[in-house]
């Protein structure tokens, strides 16, 4: 069962090809693109991708839970004490939230359903 456990690690990027070809290089991981803005890392040890997202540019690097049940997920974080910074969207492959927990990490949450 992966629910709620670690699942993605999503890095930002302002330059996506330099940065593929960076990774390529240095560690010898391969992307999947998803559109001009989106690549999949498919060999790095850990799932993972580059999105080049201008809002995003810079953050430091997004971890990524999966869950069963990502309106139970939602409602488990806020009942934690973290708080929602990005609502519930859909994206190729599923839906997903990000959060701040307390302390000031971001992180998201996402389901395939």
């Amino acid at each position: 069962m992966t629910h709620l456990k670690i699942d993605y690690v999503e890095f930002a990027s302002a330059e996506l090809a330099k940065s593929k070809a960076f990774f390529d290089r240095a560690f010898g991981w391969t992307f999947q693109d998803y559109g001009p803005d989106y690549a999949a890392m498919t060999n790095a040890g850990l799932d993972g991708g580059l999105q080049s997202d201008p809002e995003h540019a810079g953050a430091l690097p997004l971890v990524i839970l999966k869950a069963d049940d990502l309106e139970a997920a939602e409602t488990a974080v806020k009942t934690a004490g973290g708080t929602v910074t990005r609502p519930i969207f859909a994206f190729p492959g599923g839906r997903r939230f990000h959060f701040r927990e307390p302390g000031g990490n971001e992180l998201a949450v996402w389901s395939e359903t």
